[in-house]
């Protein structure tokens, strides 16, 4: 998904923003502001160099329902200006809150330049076997670098889920398994260390929302209460023949009024919309994203 204006490649990128030193921040040291609001009438901004991806770790496939797939947001991304976008803690509560907590920060190109040899000496180039264990139905975790040598992705299936001793592993695969788990489990912690300054809320400059025709979930509590939707028109573009959930996106002032509508929803609230109750999936776009076709390629 990460899209490169002209000539730049993203290891050109990377090359240039490490040895330039342009990982933002400001004078005394902290991460720089967010990504400005873009006024009612502007599409996201076109992603540009800085804006290329060097570093992450996501889900793909497993059991999950559609809508979810479609709306899963990478566990960490890294850019190479050295901004960090990361899942940050959510309540243990039910139902959860409606807009995911992403958190950002900045590393400097030093710190950059470290966390992308971890991730190769964890197993994040070619030739790395982690097999095929045992496990049905569970999640692939990918990684993906990139350096002045190129962009590389790994894929694990059920890392997380699988036996260390998985009989179906070899010695061999379960020790790559190992280090690559390893560096995943501790990426939070690093980035965090590594960083500027303390992280910060991410506020997107777009906001897919995903929706379906609400269904009662049936909480003993009673239903939900409902909130007008205050986005573009529902239900939106589909994003798949074969599955049912429609996506739109909220720049602008629309932006500003579903993230405050959002503050007191939750992931069962019904939003209605002429007269129909719907259940939106808010999904933040990450600065590579530009619209619900990015969410397309979900797997």
């Amino acid at each position: 998904m990460t899209r490169l204006r002209g000539s730049w490649t993203a290891a050109a990128a990377v090359t240039l923003f490490l040895l330039s030193g342009c990982a933002q921040q400001t004078a005394a040291g902290a991460p720089s502001p967010g990504p400005a609001p873009s006024d009612s009438s502007s599409p996201p901004a076109t992603p540009g160099p800085e804006d290329a991806l060097v570093l992450r770790v996501s889900s793909a496939g497993g059991f999950v329902p559609p809508h979810l797939l479609l709306g899963r947001l990478p566990e960490t991304s890294v850019y190479a200006d050295g901004r960090v976008i990361f899942n940050g803690p959510v309540p243990a509560v039910y139902p959860g809150p409606a807009l995911p907590n992403l958190q950002w920060g900045t590393l400097s190109p030093a710190n950059l330049r470290q966390l992308l040899d971890k991730a190769v000496a964890a197993g994040v180039k070619p030739g790395t076997d982690f097999g095929q264990p045992g496990v049905a139905d569970a999640p692939t975790t990918e990684v993906t670098v990139v350096t002045a040598d190129g962009k590389r992705t790994v894929g694990a299936v059920a890392l997380r889920e699988a036996r260390p001793d998985d009989p179906q592993l070899t010695k061999a695969q379960q020790q790559a398994r190992k280090k690559l788990r390893a560096f995943v489990d501790q990426l939070g912690d690093l980035t965090t260390a590594m960083m500027t300054g303390e992280p910060q809320p991410y506020r997107p400059v777009a906001l897919a929302a995903i929706a379906q025709p609400w269904v009662d979930p049936g909480d003993p509590t009673g239903r939900p209460r409902s909130v007008p939707w205050p986005g573009p028109a529902l239900p939106g573009e589909k994003l798949s023949p074969t599955v049912d959930p429609t996506c739109v996106v909220a720049t602008g002032a629309q932006l500003d009024a579903v993230l405050a509508a959002a503050a007191d929803a939750t992931a069962n609230t019904p939003w209605v919309w002429e007269n129909a109750s719907w259940s939106v999936l808010l999904r933040p776009l990450l600065p590579e994203e530009t619209g619900c076709a990015d969410l397309k390629a979900a797997r």
